[in-house]
């Protein structure tokens, strides 16, 4: 049986965008209405230039004491991310997100298309375990290689 792909395994096929001066308190209210964990951040008319996640809201909002509606997401955002094609097979997700401690990938087509965002989530556990052990292999590889 083939691996699924990112784009297979993606709970929400949709683009969850705001615009960089957009505030957090209003990226909190779109992740909640939305029931997603992460907002991306978007020039027109459709250029990824950040992405705001759950954990952003609570490390560098509420644990700084910020006014989430003074706070504009090009103030927190993590500018230029990472972005995976949808045919990325789930388990190369999941090793670049242990090996760089992200939980999301956004997920980009042909023509530079958003399609959405790939989330820890939306891996099942065999394809976790197949990610681990690639990790380990590589690992053991490096440790010979020196």
């Amino acid at each position: 049986m083939a691996e699924r792909t990112v784009f297979q395994s993606m709970t929400q096929k949709h683009v969850v965008s705001l615009g960089p001066q957009a505030s957090v308190y209003e990226a909190a209210c779109i992740m909640t209405g939305g029931n997603c964990t992460s907002v991306l951040v978007t020039q027109p008319p459709a250029t990824l230039v950040g992405i705001v996640t759950e954990r952003d809201l609570m490390t560098r909002v509420l644990a700084k004491a910020r006014d989430p509606q003074a706070t504009r997401l090009a103030d927190i955002m993590t500018p230029n991310p990472l972005c995976v094609p949808p045919e990325k097979p789930v388990s190369e997700a999941v090793l670049i997100m242990l090996e760089r401690g992200f939980r999301h990938l956004p997920v980009v087509g042909a023509g530079d298309k958003l399609l959405g965002v790939f989330s820890a989530r939306d891996a099942l556990p065999r394809e976790i375990d197949s990610a681990m052990g690639l990790a380990e292999f590589r690992e053991q590889v490096n440790d010979a290689l020196g």
